[in-house]
């Protein structure tokens, strides 16, 4: 049996078309920002909430890009499924909460960073033909 992770998560691009991705405390894999829902929380809600607690910044608009899954980057055993959003932010973007580094990296040659799967599988491919 296949333990889900339901998670939403965003892309955010700056001027240059560069993405921004995370790395958790105490992992080596660079991964979209976003987290769990909690109780009662839409996709949007969540968004808003784990980029202020994660990043400092705040979520002024949201489009799906698309409902991905891969194999869990950190959590051994899991499968995340992912709500992505192209999301625009405004603020200072810094790490926060359990964000231990931020990186800027060009979608079309993300360079030798270990990258989650979901990211490397399913959403660069399409960032990629929507560019």
């Amino acid at each position: 049996m296949t333990r889900v992770l339901d998670i939403v998560t965003a892309v955010i691009r700056d001027a240059d078309g560069r993405m921004l991705l995370v790395r958790k405390r105490g992992t080596s894999t660079f991964m979209k920002p976003g987290g769990k829902r909690d109780a009662g929380e839409d996709d949007l809600t969540t968004l808003a909430r784990e980029l202020e607690e994660e990043l400092g910044c705040r979520l002024i608009a949201a489009k799906l890009l698309g409902h991905f899954s891969a194999p869990a980057a950190n959590e051994a055993g899991f499968t995340v499924q992912s709500a992505t959003y192209l999301a625009t932010v405004e603020g200072d973007i810094a790490p926060r909460a359990e964000i231990e580094e931020l990186v800027w990296i060009d979608p079309a040659a993300p360079g030798g960073l270990r990258l989650a799967p979901l990211l490397t599988e399913q959403v660069l491919p399409v960032l990629l033909e929507i560019a």
